[in-house]
Formats: structure tokens, C-alpha cells, sequence
């Protein structure tokens, strides 16, 4: 097993049965500081390579929520586009290395998941939920948009899932109506009765012949290889809407709260 843990967030990686379990964790209910996303980047990239891992399963500590997205902490501490684009490029980064990763992904989501935590879900190969994984792109409400996890969003669920998601930035999404769109496969009514499911279903998974594996990944993600300039791009666009007026005043309005 590997162990990382810092007050940045941690990262677990264990390797059974051909399945890598990466897991990450944060107090503030399993959010990204960029460190922590850089860090599964490269733990992703690193098991891409390992020989020993047929399948990935991605999840987060707890019980409680799966993902609320990137670190509020450091959004607020965001003041030049230099630094708006390296902030919003966390994701771009993570979503990339699941994209090319060699290896199938398959997402346990356990609780709620925002923003950045709904375009992990999204980038997974296959994601199963609990009926507490409601879903939320909350980005507007500040000023800013998910544009970095869109095209996620809109390549697992459609256009017109990421248009209402978008809009109604305010409002949770309940796991079954995420289900229905694509984001989930299955939703089950307790975490007990998601983890059987998961290890049942990945330890089938990861018997088949990885070649095979391999080139289904391939097969799941043509038409994106667009996506390293695509998705740094709309990094971008997020980095100078956080710096506009608009954007502060409703910032500041968070942070006072």
C-alpha cells in the first residue's frame, strides 16, 4: 500500500487482485487543494504503467460526502490570471490523466458530490452511487462555470444534462435522476450494498484479458484526444471570471458567512 497523507489532504493507493484502490481525503468534506489533485495525477499516470493493476477503482474517505470539489480556501486566494489558470488546471489535469490512463476507472460515489467532484464522476469509465449521491454545479452562484468539467459532463450525460445542471446552479440533483442521464450505472440504497456490488463487478472486471481492457479504454475515449488544450483552455476562462467584480463581491459574500 502506498500512503500519502499531508495537511493538504492524503492519498491512499493498495493493489489487490489486479485492482488499484486509490482513495483520497479531505476535512473539508474531500475537497482538492491543487496539491492533493496534483498528487492523483500522478498517481494516476503512475498506475497507467503498472503492469499489476488491470482495473482502478477511485474513491474518498468517509461516508459523508464523495467530493465538494476544488479548495474554496485557495479560490478566494486566487488574484492574478497566472494564478487562475494554475487553479482551475487542477481538474484539467486529473480529468486528463483519467482520460489517458490505460486503465478502466470505476468510481465508488458514496455521498454528495460539486463542481469538480461531479466532473470526477463524470471522467470515471463507470461509476457507482448510493441514493445520497446527489449532484450539483454550483459555479454560477459565484460568478464563475464548470467549464473545466463540461466537457466531462456533457460526454458522460448529454448537452441538455450539462445546460440544466448548469442553470440551476442552486439545486441538488438526486442520485437517480443522475442515473437516469448516465453520470451512474447503478444506485444503490446503502454503502454496504454499494461496496458488494463493487467488489463483485471489479473483480470480474479485472479477470479478463487486459489487452482487452486496454483497448476498450481507447474505444470509451476516441473523439477527446482534443482534450489536453481543450480543458486548459477553459481553465482559463474560469481564471479571468474569478478576478471580475461580479465574482468577488459573491466571494466575499461566502466567505463572511
Amino acid at each position: 500500500m502506498t500512503v500519502t497523507t499531508r495537511p493538504q489532504g492524503s492519498l491512499y493507493t493498495s493493489v489487490q487482485n489486479k485492482i488499484a484502490t486509490v482513495e483520497f481525503g479531505h476535512p473539508a468534506s474531500n475537497s482538492f487543494p491543487g496539491e492533493l489533485l496534483q498528487r492523483l495525477t500522478d498517481e494516476l499516470n503512475t498506475l497507467s504503467h503498472n503492469p499489476d493493476v488491470n482495473i482502478i477503482v477511485l474513491k474518498s474517505e468517509g461516508e459523508k460526502a464523495f467530493c465538494a470539489g476544488a479548495s474554496f480556501d485557495e479560490l478566494l486566494a486566487v488574484d492574478s490570471l497566472e494564478k487562475g489558470a494554475v487553479f482551475f488546471s487542477g481538474f484539467a489535469n486529473v480529468i486528463n490523466a483519467m482520460r489517458n490512463c490505460s486503465k478502466l476507472i470505476v468510481g465508488r460515489i458514496q455521498g454528495k458530490a460539486v463542481g469538480g467532484g461531479v466532473g470526477l464522476a463524470a471522467a470515471c469509465d463507470h461509476a457507482l452511487a448510493t441514493e445520497e449521491s446527489a449532484i450539483k454545479l454550483s459555479e454560477f452562484t459565484i460568478g464563475i462555470g464548470p467549464f473545466v468539467i463540461a466537457p466531462a459532463v456533457e460526454r458522460k450525460m448529454g448537452k441538455s444534462a450539462l445546460a440544466e445542471l448548469t442553470l440551476a446552479a442552486d439545486e441538488w440533483k438526486n442520485a437517480y435522476w443522475a442515473k437516469e442521464r448516465g453520470l451512474y450505472a447503478k444506485v444503490f440504497e446503502t454503502i454496504s450494498d454499494l461496496d458488494k456490488e463493487l467488489d463483485t463487478f471489479t473483480l470480474k472486471l479485472a479477470s479478463y484479458n487486459p489487452e482487452a481492457l486496454a483497448s476498450m479504454k481507447k474505444v470509451l475515449w476516441q473523439g477527446t484526444e482534443h482534450w489536453d488544450t481543450l480543458l486548459n483552455e477553459n481553465a482559463k476562462i474560469s481564471g479571468r471570471l474569478v478576478l471580475s467584480d461580479h465574482t468577488k463581491e459573491a466571494l466575499g459574500k461566502f466567505k463572511n458567512k
